[in-house]
This record gives structure tokens, C-alpha cells and sequence, in this order.
């Protein structure tokens, strides 16, 4: 179980670091370019993380279902937070993303859409780093 989930998430970061590099070449077409550029780095620098993570999952010491937990929540957060940056560069939004969004903004909708999501990808993150946080600082009985 743990090697196959560990291939799992090196393979989604993989992924994702391709949609990164992708996002990248597109930055120019988005309403705001500044926003591009951020998504372009969270599919990097998301991916790379997952990578990580895959590389390392053997040493976690945790119950099945926590492990699962944590895999879901991570792909969740990484994946959506590159998405979410990605409409937000699309729609011009600006109020969960003061500094970026700066002279723009969304269509209502839109800005609810992204501070939602944005929201859940943070909440969705550190529940899943928190996880992995126990999970590496225990130790096992006998060693």
C-alpha cells in the first residue's frame, strides 16, 4: 500500500509540475498576468512538494485511514490551489489576493468562487501537513 500511494503521488506531482510548466508559456493571455505567474509557480512548486512527499511516504507512521486522509487532502489542496490561482489570473480577481489582484476585479460570483476555494485549499493543507507533521515525528516501537 504505502509504495503503490507513494508512486501515486510522485506520478500526480509530475502532473502537476507539467500543468505548471504549461501555465507558464500562457501567462501573457490572462487578465491579469501577475496572477498567471502565480499559478504557473503554485503547479511547480505544488508538484515538486508531491514529489516530496511521494519520495518520503514510507516513513510516515500512521493509520490506514490517516494515511488515506492525508493523500486525499494533499492532492485536493495542491491541485486545487494551482486551479483556483488559475481562474483567479483568468477572472482578474482581487479580494482574496490583495497584492497580485492589485487594479483588478472579478465578477461577484468569481471573487466568491476564488475566496472560497483559496479558503478551502488553505484549511485543506494544513490539515494535510499537520498529518504528515505526526506521522514523521513518531517513532516506531523497537527502534
Amino acid at each position: 500500500m504505502n509504495e503503490q500511494t507513494s508512486r501515486k503521488l510522485i506520478a500526480a506531482g509530475a502532473v502537476l509540475f507539467l500543468l505548471g510548466l504549461v501555465t507558464g508559456f500562457v501567462i501573457p493571455i490572462f487578465e491579469n498576468s501577475r496572477m498567471g505567474l502565480a499559478s504557473h509557480l503554485e503547479g511547480v512548486m505544488n508538484g515538486t512538494f508531491l514529489i516530496a512527499v511521494g519520495a518520503v511516504w514510507s516513513r510516515l507512521i500512521l493509520s490506514a485511514r490517516l494515511q488515506a486522509t492525508a493523500f486525499w487532502l494533499l492532492l485536493y489542496g495542491t491541485y486545487a490551489n494551482w486551479l483556483l490561482v488559475l481562474l483567479a489570473a483568468m477572472y482578474g480577481t482581487s479580494e482574496m489576493t490583495p497584492i497580485a489582484g492589485a487594479g483588478h476585479s472579478g465578477l461577484p460570483w468569481q471573487e466568491t468562487l476564488v475566496t472560497v476555494g483559496l479558503s478551502s485549499v488553505g484549511i485543506t493543507m494544513l490539515a494535510a501537513v499537520t498529518i504528515l507533521v505526526i506521522g514523521f515525528m513518531r517513532h516506531q516501537e523497537g527502534s
